[in-house]
């Protein structure tokens, strides 16, 4: 990976720095599922972590600050009855996640700014529409209240969380899908699947518009991430087993732009990308070392930046928005790194003399405003991320609640009594059919007592007659 010609940069000299041990989270189980997600998600005001607990599927989230120890009776999210496979913070709402698990559900949490007191167990909103485990969720990153999820039942459906309803449905997968990344404006979606294709989807036409058979030719699970600029970055296996970072024009998916090729190893490559410094992340899972790339215009186009290193092999990784970072010190990313029992905070730092905020680092990034509504996305609608200056620093705003309204109409409350009839003493088709349905409930409740009533009758009749006293 040594480069010949010394190439002009400012992210030549990333420096990764791990926090010191006060600044840790220790003394957290972390999830022990083999499945081939961060297990980690964090954004500006939470971290959380998925964790091994007893009868079922849980998590831990923790307020930033609060580092250090964390007690073992700490309270959890424990509403899957299945363990937990992906979480994802909405990038509109610092206080809403979404989670997933082998129970074939995907849930949404409102996380209350203050410390809880005892576990949680009611989302918001209980999207069920899979039918295996769902073990990707992935928030739109533009328009409000759109998720995605997909399962191991080879589908993805997108939510309007909102409503709590399916949107659209994609079952263009015939296999296990690995991963799944939107695009800048959430307008296109990329796709891994245990087939080896990489798909580019136009979710909304509900069609496949670009794909590459085997980009790469290994049996382990691959990952595709979109860029700004509209290409596409896969990291994935040789057939000698040899782990590979690949650079895509989706417009023409013939040939990679670039091909890395790095070492041999089984852990699956799990990549981070941060679009203001066009600098991507690669952490093996089960490695000790976190790999940094820059992306340009000029060939090799695929850059290698360096290597942070450290003794211990890491389970998972979250990524914090470039919002959630320190820009007095030059902090250009930030992850979070699990270990079997803590959580450790990595900074990677451009060293620069000046105190002054470096422009140059720090371009306007996406902000918390979503750009779009869920109906004007779902009507054909694309926006770029609003976004914000970190000049003087990003303040987390407080909670704000998110209301699921459902369609649903037997889930909707009724109105008032008197409201229902009108002053000559009539009454409107809806009350009329709620009482014709009322009725029929009614009569349908008591056919089924008295074929209780009749079973448990035959049954003694039954019971006698075995029993040799009839």
């Amino acid at each position: 990976m040594s480069r010949r010609v010394v190439r002009q940069s400012k992210f030549r000299h990333v420096f990764g720095q791990a926090v010191k041990a006060d600044q840790m989270y220790e003394d957290i189980r972390v999830s022990k599922v083999t499945w081939d997600s961060s297990f980690c998600a964090v954004n500006p005001k939470f971290l959380a972590i998925i964790v091994e607990s007893s009868g079922g599927g849980a998590f831990l989230v923790l307020p930033l600050s609060k580092t250090g120890r964390v007690d073992k009776n700490y309270p959890l999210v424990v509403g899957h009855t299945g363990p937990v496979l992906d979480i994802d913070w909405c990038p509109h709402d610092d206080n809403i996640l979404a989670s997933c698990s082998e129970d074939c559900t995907a849930m949404v949490w409102q996380i209350p700014d203050h410390a809880p007191v005892r576990p949680l167990t009611e989302p918001i909103v209980t999207l069920e529409g899979h039918s295996k485990r769902v073990g990707i969720v992935s928030w739109h990153p533009t328009a409000r209240n759109i998720l995605l999820t997909a399962g191991s039942d080879n589908l993805i459906i997108i939510w309007n969380v909102g409503t709590g309803e399916p949107l659209i449905s994609l079952d263009d997968h015939p296999d296990l899908i690995y991963n799944i990344s939107w695009n800048r404006n959430g307008s296109l979606l990329c796709t891994t699947c245990k087939d080896k294709k990489v798909r580019v989807i136009d979710p909304r036409k509900r069609e496949v518009i670009a794909e590459r058979e085997r980009a790469h030719e290994g049996s382990r699970p691959m990952r595709a991430l979109f860029l700004c600029d509209g290409k596409v970055i896969t990291t994935g296996f040789s057939r000698m087993s040899e782990r590979q970072l690949a650079l895509w024009d989706p417009a023409n998916f013939e040939e990679p732009i670039a091909l890395q090729e790095m070492d041999t190893s089984n852990g699956v490559l799990l990549p981070f990308y941060d679009a203001d410094t066009n600098i991507v992340y690669l952490c093996g899972k089960g490695d000790s070392s976190i790999r940094y790339f820059e992306i340009t215009d000029e060939p090799p186009y695929v850059h290698y930046l360096s290597t942070y290193s450290s003794k211990e092999p890491q389970r998972g990784m979250g990524f914090m928005p470039k919002r959630g970072l320190d820009v007095s010190k030059c902090e250009i990313a930030r992850l979070y790194k699990l270990h079997e029992r803590k959580c450790e905070p990595i900074m990677m730092t451009v060293p620069r003399k000046s105190d002054l905020f470096q422009d140059d680092l720090y371009p306007d990034t996406a902000g918390p405003e979503p750009a779009l509504e869920a109906e004007e996305w779902l009507e054909g609608k694309d926006a770029e991320p609003i976004l914000v200056s970190l000049r003087d620093g990003y303040v987390p705003v407080k909670s704000r609640e998110l209301k699921v309204v459902r369609k649903n109409v037997l889930e909707s409350r009724l109105p008032p009594r008197r409201s229902m009839s009108s002053c000559d003493g009539t009454f409107p088709p809806q009350q009329m059919m709620l009482e014709k349905l009322l009725e029929e409930i009614q009569g349908l409740k008591a056919v089924v007592q008295s074929q209780d009533k009749r079973i448990s009758d035959l049954e003694n009749k039954l019971s006698k007659f075995t029993n040799g006293t009839a």
